[in-house]
């Protein structure tokens, strides 16, 4: 593995600030559409980048072989349900809130790889990390003055969207061996198809008359924080790993509560800067205890 250059930091904060920017999306596109109508739009305009590179690069699309039941779980499991419950609970609550709430993931998915892995087991390190990181959180279920009785269930909706994309990594485990483009195209194939008739269903899209900020950040979602960010993500553990990719969890909520701040002018208040810095020296700690296990290995 090659020692990372500035470009490919350069890449790291490109990635960051695009993950980052589908949380101030999210909310103007909860103006004008429902939670899962915003869901299926998101994943069919995700798709399309990654089929299209699966084309380019011949990769087999494996959506409808004998694996489609794994691909169809995931494809529930780590976009329909985390998607909706996301744009669901940003109806009501800040996106830089949301920017943190999400970057809780590292955390939860330290917890619940200690029960279902082999070789992921907490120690000092990590339960310090997870207890400082999860303090944050509750820090900012405290800020009564942005999260209150009326929007506290959503908030938790959003907190359950991340465990959900925890969940759907593990399962996604199950199916390591295969080409990381063919796994993507095949779950955003599935998300696809499951997320359609149920948003046609329940929340009847034809109805609406959409904004056209709402419209674009729409379109916004699907393509770059879904469809070119995960490609962007290939690029970088392709060339520089894993542990290096996954320091933009490091970046995505600084930049969260940035952009919510220049797009949306949302309250940032000392409860809100203390969560973050939590949550991202809490992820600092669990990431430092991977590097300890990785040398003494």
């Amino acid at each position: 593995m090659k020692t990372p250059k500035s470009f490919d930091y350069i890449l790291l904060s490109v990635l960051a600030l695009i993950w980052a920017s589908a949380f101030f999306n999210i909310k103007i596109a909860t103006y004008s559409y429902e939670p899962l109508t915003i869901a299926f739009f998101r994943i069919l305009f995700g798709a399309v980048p990654v089929i299209f590179l699966c084309i380019y690069k011949k990769i087999k699309i494996e959506a409808f072989s004998k694996d489609w039941l794994w691909f169809a779980s995931i494809g529930i499991i780590n976009l329909v349900i985390p998607f909706f419950l996301i744009a669901y609970g940003v109806q009501k609550v800040q996106s830089n809130l949301a920017a943190i709430l999400m970057a809780s993931t590292p955390l939860s998915a330290t917890l619940i790889a200690h029960f279902f892995t082999k070789y992921e087991k907490m120690n000092l390190t990590k339960i310090l990390g997870v207890l400082i990181g999860f303090f944050g959180i509750i820090l900012l279920f405290s800020e009564n003055i942005l999260i209150n009785n009326d929007n506290f269930i959503y908030a938790l909706m959003i907190l359950f969207g991340s465990t959900f994309y925890v969940i759907g990594g593990l399962l996604t485990l199950k199916i390591s061996e295969k080409k990381n483009e063919n796994v993507t195209a095949s779950i955003l194939i599935w998300g696809a198809l499951i997320s359609f008739p149920i948003a046609l269903f329940v929340e009847q899209p034809w109805n609406l008359s959409p904004r056209l900020d709402s419209t674009i950040s729409l379109i916004y979602l699907g393509i770059f924080p879904t469809g070119i960010a995960w490609l962007l993500r290939f690029q970088i553990l392709k060339k520089n790993g894993l542990v290096f990719q996954a320091q933009v969890a490091y970046l995505i909520p600084i930049f969260g509560v940035i952009l919510g701040y220049i797009f949306l002018k949302e309250l940032i208040t000392i409860k809100v800067l203390l969560a973050l810095v939590a949550v991202v020296i809490g992820f600092y700690f669990v990431r430092h205890s991977i590097k300890e296990n990785v040398r003494s290995v």
